[in-house]
């Protein structure tokens, strides 16, 4: 399992905007491999944002899977228009998990 993990931080006022711009349309869902989204949002400063995404594959299949689907193109060019900056970006092995009921 890998876990894709973006820290921004966004032009004040953005986040609404930047939110929908994160968000697939309509109820398209996540291409196949991707089990999880989530995006947090600073308590202190409501400009930093953290996105993650979890995929179960290779990174090979994860990269083939953005670029099958024109990640770069849609979602992340439309994201950016609202970020000032890329703190952190980078895909992750998750090597440990922890589930709690």
């Amino acid at each position: 399992m890998l876990c894709a993990h973006t820290v921004r931080r966004l032009k004040p006022g953005t986040f609404d905007d930047f939110a929908e711009a994160f968000r697939p349309p309509g109820d398209e869902a996540p291409p196949a491999g991707w089990v999880r989204f989530d995006m947090l949002r600073d308590v202190r400063d409501e400009n930093v944002v953290i996105s993650f995404g979890f995929f179960d594959g290779t990174l090979e299949e994860l990269e083939a899977n953005q670029a099958g689907h024109g990640y770069a193109e849609r979602r992340r060019a439309a994201e950016d228009a609202y970020v000032e900056e890329v703190v952190l970006n980078g895909v992750y092995e998750v090597v440990h998990e922890r589930v709690t009921a």
